[in-house]
């Protein structure tokens, strides 16, 4: 009878070990929240071996700052840390509130950073080994369930030797060093990246200036690194459109060529490319973009007479008829 109540008590041990208070998920995981000395600039960074990492476990908010939540999340951690270091506590403050008042703080892993780059990192006594973080000025690195202790050492080595680089390709080169040294020991699935302003504009379509989600992907980490190149290209895309709204064609020109460099491949940087050259009556230099674009998708030449109506394409009808017979040519 002793025997029996014994491997029941051990059972219930494990079981308790490996699920989530009440209904909370699991996100074992590695992570950095960090902020940009130069720009103010606070971005969070995770990657885990489970579904849609970045819904519950990153959180950020401009002008206040970043949350990572994460093995067994307890999800409040996001927005209410947020909300204690706006109502003016500091991120340290913030964590101890958050975990003293959680009754599942042994298996809970958290880390905050403020706007002024004071972070706070905490991880449960029961969190799944290799488990542990490493605080410093304007950066914190956690992980648990890893395969080498090592990981969130290597985190932070590569953060702070990529000063030279914009917050959010930091962020993922902490992600690529973890995972060089083993990352979570069950593999690879999903991953997130989320940069703010330093200030709030009082936009938050404005303020997230990087947010970006794998859910599901083989090698998500890689998967990011894909999209934050083609991130960067759009966002000369969208500078290009701005220089248009305010007339300033050349310099229009200067980014959608600086887009389409870097993804010369896309029809649609070179698309928008050509019509700027078109609109700037450098008609020669449009005409090979226009051709190019009509011959891999001829859906583009059936969208360009549209934009003339909302004057998007603001040519002559002859310069329209060079370029509508480029595709019969």
């Amino acid at each position: 009878m002793k025997y029996i109540l014994l491997v029941i008590l051990l059972l219930s041990n494990i079981l308790f070990a490996q699920s989530p208070i009440g209904k909370e998920t699991l996100a074992h995981t590695y992570s950095i929240v960090a902020r940009d000395e130069n720009t103010g600039e606070m971005g969070v960074a995770v990657q885990s071996h489970w579904f849609s990492v970045g819904t519950l476990v990153s959180w950020g908010e401009a002008g206040v700052g970043v949350v990572a939540t994460q093995s067994f999340i307890n999800p409040a951690f996001g927005p209410e840390g947020l909300k204690i270091i706006k109502d003016g506590k500091s991120a340290k403050e913030a964590l101890e509130i958050l975990i003293k008042n959680d009754e599942g703080r042994d298996v809970r892993q958290l880390a905050i950073l403020d706007k002024s780059g004071n972070t706070a990192a905490y991880t449960g006594s029961r969190c799944i080994p290799f488990a542990g973080h490493i605080e410093g000025v304007n950066y914190s690195v956690q992980a648990n369930l890893m395969e080498s202790e090592t990981v969130w050492g290597a985190m932070e080595k590569a953060f702070l030797e990529t000063k030279d680089l914009p917050l959010a390709e930091r962020l993922l080169a902490a992600l690529e060093a973890a995972q060089a040294e083993g990352g979570d020991i069950r593999g690879k699935q999903s991953a997130a990246i989320l940069v703010v302003r330093s200030e709030s504009t009082g936009k938050i379509w404005e303020d997230r200036l990087v947010d970006l989600r794998i859910d599901d992907h083989s090698n998500p980490i890689q998967e990011m690194k894909r999209l934050l190149k083609v991130h960067r290209a759009y966002e000369h895309m969208n500078k290009g459109d701005l220089e248009i709204e305010h007339g300033n064609i050349e310099e229009a020109i200067k980014e959608y060529s600086t887009a389409e460099e870097m993804f010369p491949e896309n029809l649609e940087m070179k698309f928008w490319h050509a019509v700027t050259l078109a609109n700037a009556g450098e008609m020669d230099e449009a005409l090979k973009l226009f051709k190019i674009v009509f011959s891999k998708n001829k859906k583009w030449h059936t969208l360009t007479p549209r934009l003339i109506k909302p004057k998007l394409l603001t040519v002559s009808k002859l310069d329209l008829e060079k370029i509508i017979n480029l595709i019969y040519n």
